[in-house]
């Protein structure tokens, strides 16, 4: 496994319509609604390169928000610079399988619509099956959104594509100590996002979304991805919750602020506010004290329940 090596699972278009053709050509390409040449146009940073190009898309596509305009710029920004030579890129192939390659090339562009900003990729002989993944490396790889971050399974991806099966107590890259915490680590976000309608947030706020997809799941942000974010049911408040499997400490106050600042400069519109709530199983003195001097930040609890009933004979 190479060190410092990144893997990226992208999707080429909807319900890979264009994997067979990128296989095919040799590398992998996004549009976006953008079409003009970003060679010269293309910062390090993902910040700069939005703030140049959500115009540019909400231009080209009246109706959306800077919300999901952020989102889609931020992911055509990887694909172009952020994806660096010798990265893995997994792409599913619409039936049941990934095609797998690196990058090894540069940007370039192509004018070819939906296809235009391409990196070439040296694809490899083999595929991997979804059904040969662990539950986590399912999760990462059908995330919603074209491109997603799945550097956390580089090793089980590597065994894959060696042949090997990853041990089945492997979560990601780490080992599995305490099967409880695993549980909840693995099931409380997907729990309340399936949920949410049920809940006293469900009440007032929608996990955002795109074209009936919840993007405003792991949404990225520049200090990290914001756990989910939600949009009133009215459009004027912004909605950021982060969760907690297990205690929080007063840490996790700077946290959520950290991306409610970003929400709010990057993301709101002039007449949405931001607000924050924090979800975790306990909560500490410290904590209370730090949200005690916050007015927009609210708490929860939740609970965790395991009940066995007796069947009848």
């Amino acid at each position: 496994m190479t060190p410092n090596r990144s893997y990226y699972r992208i999707m080429a278009g909807a319900k890979s319509v264009y994997a067979s053709e990128c296989y095919q050509g040799g590398f992998i390409a996004a549009n976006w609604s953008i079409d003009q040449d970003l060679s010269a146009s293309l910062p390090e940073s993902w910040r700069d390169f939005n703030h140049q190009f959500i115009p540019v898309y909400l231009q080209a596509n009246p109706g959306k928000s800077k919300i999901a305009a952020g989102l889609a710029c931020g992911m055509l920004h990887t694909v172009c610079k952020g994806m660096r030579q010798g990265d893995i890129v997994v792409c599913p192939n619409g039936a049941g399988q990934y095609y797998v390659g690196e990058v090894i090339s540069d940007y370039y562009y192509v004018p070819a619509g939906s296809l235009s900003h391409r990196r070439r990729i040296r694809w490899f002989d083999q595929v991997i099956a979804r059904d040969e993944m662990s539950q986590p490396l399912k999760n990462s790889t059908g995330s919603i959104g074209t491109v997603s971050d799945i550097s956390k399974h580089a090793e089980e991806l590597a065994s894959l594509l060696a042949g090997k099966q990853p041990p089945a107590q492997m979560y990601g890259d780490a080992w599995v100590e305490d099967p409880t915490v695993f549980a909840l680590e693995k099931h409380l976000e997907e729990f309340l996002v399936a949920n949410w309608a049920l809940t006293d947030m469900g009440k007032d706020f929608d996990i955002f979304t795109e074209e009936g997809d919840p993007v405003g799941r792991q949404y990225p942000s520049d200090t990290g991805p914001i756990d989910i974010l939600a949009i009133s049911k009215d459009g004027q408040t912004l909605l950021i919750v982060e969760l907690k499997r297990g205690r929080a400490s007063d840490t996790v106050v700077g946290q959520i602020q950290r991306y409610m600042g970003y929400v709010k400069d990057e993301l709101a519109e002039p007449h949405q506010q931001v607000r924050g709530v924090i979800i975790a199983l306990e909560d500490d003195l410290r904590l209370r004290r730090a949200l005690s001097v916050t007015s927009n930040i609210e708490f929860y609890r939740y609970r965790v329940s395991f009940k066995l009933f007796k069947g009848e004979k």
